[in-house]
C-alpha cells in the first residue's frame, strides 16, 4: 500500500477551494483526513478558524473523497463527550462538547458524515509521539530541568500512541480495499487498551525514563482546578474500543506498552525502540 501525503500549501482546509483539486491529483483509493486545529485553549479565541479547519474544512475533504469516488478515514477527539459519565463512553452515547474546539470537531463529524455516506469516523484520545508537541515530550522536557511536577490526578482518559493510530488506520485501510461491499462505515472509537489519569501517565513517562537513564523528576498530583486553563477538559474521556475491535479484529496495544517505546525512542533513539522494561 501506497502512502502518499498531501499538505498546505498546496491542501489547505481554511481555504476550501484547495482541497478538490489536491485529492484529485493524488489520485488516491482511500482519503485519510488527519488534519485539525488542535490549539484547545486558543480555539475559545479563534472560533472562526476553528471551526473552518475542523467542520468546513473537513466537510470539503469528504466532498471531494466522494466525488472521486472513494471512502474517507476521518480522525476525532473525545473532546466531543463532557465527560459526566461515569465508565467508558461508547459510540452511541450523547455527544456534549465543553468548549469550541470538541464543538467544532463534532461539527467536522456531521459534516464529513452527510457529504461522504463512506466514512469511518475515528475518535481517538490523549494522543502521544516522538514528533510535535505532546503530553510525552513535554513531561521529559520539564523533568531536565526540575525535580518535581504538577499533573492533575482528576481527568481520566485512555493514552493513544500516534504510532498505534497509523497502525489502525492502516489495517482499516486495507480491509476497506480487499473488501468492496464493506457496510460498516460510521463512528468508532480507537484509544490505547487500558486508562489512567493524566498524573498517572506521567509517572509511568518518568519511572521508565529513569530505567532508560533519562530525566526523571517526581510527580505531584494537583486538582484541575489546581491549573486554571482557559477551555474545560472532560473530567472522564475513557472510550470503549468494543466496536471497533468487532468490526476490524484489531486491537489498540496496552498504553503501558506503547508508551515504553515512545519514551525509549526519546530517550535512546530508534535504535531501541522495543526494548523491554522491568516494571
Amino acid at each position: 500500500m501506497e502512502v502518499v501525503t498531501v499538505g498546505r500549501p498546496a491542501l489547505d482546509l481554511a481555504r476550501p477551494d484547495t482541497v478538490f483539486a489536491a485529492l484529485e491529483a493524488a489520485r488516491p483509493d482511500i482519503v485519510v483526513s488527519a488534519a485539525a486545529y488542535t490549539a484547545v485553549d486558543q480555539a475559545e479565541d479563534e472560533q472562526d478558524l476553528a471551526f473552518a479547519v475542523n467542520a468546513t474544512g473537513a466537510g470539503k475533504v469528504a466532498e471531494a473523497a466522494a466525488r472521486l469516488g472513494v471512502p474517507v478515514i476521518h480522525l476525532s477527539t473525545d473532546y466531543v463527550f463532557d465527560g459526566a459519565k461515569d465508565g467508558a463512553y461508547v459510540e452511541t452515547d450523547a455527544t456534549a462538547p465543553l468548549g469550541v474546539y470538541g464543538a467544532s470537531k463534532l461539527a467536522g463529524e456531521e459534516a464529513v458524515a452527510a457529504a461522504n455516506p463512506r466514512h469511518l469516523i475515528l475518535r481517538t484520545a490523549w494522543a502521544y509521539s516522538p514528533f510535535g508537541r505532546n503530553f510525552v515530550k513535554t513531561m521529559l522536557r520539564l523533568a531536565a530541568d526540575r525535580d518535581e511536577i504538577a499533573v492533575v490526578a482528576d481527568q481520566w482518559g485512555n493514552p493513544t500512541s500516534a504510532f498505534d493510530i497509523a497502525e489502525a488506520i492502516l489495517h482499516t485501510a486495507a480491509r476497506l480495499r480487499g473488501d468492496k461491499n464493506f457496510s460498516g462505515f460510521g463512528v468508532y472509537h480507537l484509544v490505547g487498551s487500558g486508562d489512567t489519569n493524566w498524573s498517572g501517565f506521567a509517572r509511568y513517562i518518568l519511572d521508565s525514563s529513569r530505567e532508560l537513564g533519562g530525566p526523571y523528576a517526581r510527580v505531584r498530583e494537583i486538582a484541575t482546578v489546581d491549573y486554571p486553563a482557559k477551555a474545560r477538559r472532560p473530567a472522564n474521556s475513557r472510550l470503549s474500543t468494543a466496536k471497533f475491535a468487532s468490526a476490524f479484529e484489531w486491537t489498540v496495544p496496552q498504553w503501558r506498552r506503547s508508551t515504553v517505546e515512545i519514551v525509549s525512542r526519546l530517550v535512546l533513539g530508534d535504535t531501541r525502540r522495543n526494548i523491554q522494561l522491568n516494571q
